[in-house]
């Protein structure tokens, strides 16, 4: 018996096993590409979340005072950039008022590392100094 037109068309028409396993794995392998983009940028955005606390905020704030006092002083920020500290020493350059500035930034959750570091110069005659080291 020869076979007839209307089943050589069904066997052309179907798929075999062969085919579907290897559609199925193209599949998973450009699945997982998409996934390894899709991790790798959400990693991106989060580290770009952590917030970079600058010194230059310090030194805005000191600019604004008309004396200033030799020494060290240390805080934190409080509730804006929680996590963070800073130090600050004042020491006079020359006795006719003119003061050199440190600021010191980092993060307490690594003290060795340092967020900021800034150096100033401002002049204040107003302010009492101590005798120039």
């Amino acid at each position: 018996m020869t076979a007839s037109p209307r089943t050589e068309r069904r066997a052309e028409a179907a798929f075999t096993l062969i085919e579907v396993v290897v559609a199925a794995a193209v599949l998973a392998i450009a699945l997982m590409g998409i996934l390894l983009v899709c991790s790798s940028s959400i990693r991106n955005a989060r580290a770009l979340e952590r917030v970079h606390v600058e010194a230059s905020s310090l030194a805005a704030e000191l600019s604004l005072t008309n004396r200033l006092e030799e020494g060290i002083m240390s805080g934190d920020f409080g509730e804006f950039h929680p996590g963070y500290s800073w130090e600050r020493e004042i020491t006079p350059v020359q006795t006719n008022g003119l003061f050199r500035v440190d600021f010191l930034v980092w993060s307490d959750f690594d003290r060795s590392t340092t967020e900021s570091k800034m150096s100033i110069l401002l002049f204040r005659p107003e302010s009492t100094q101590r005798s120039l080291r």
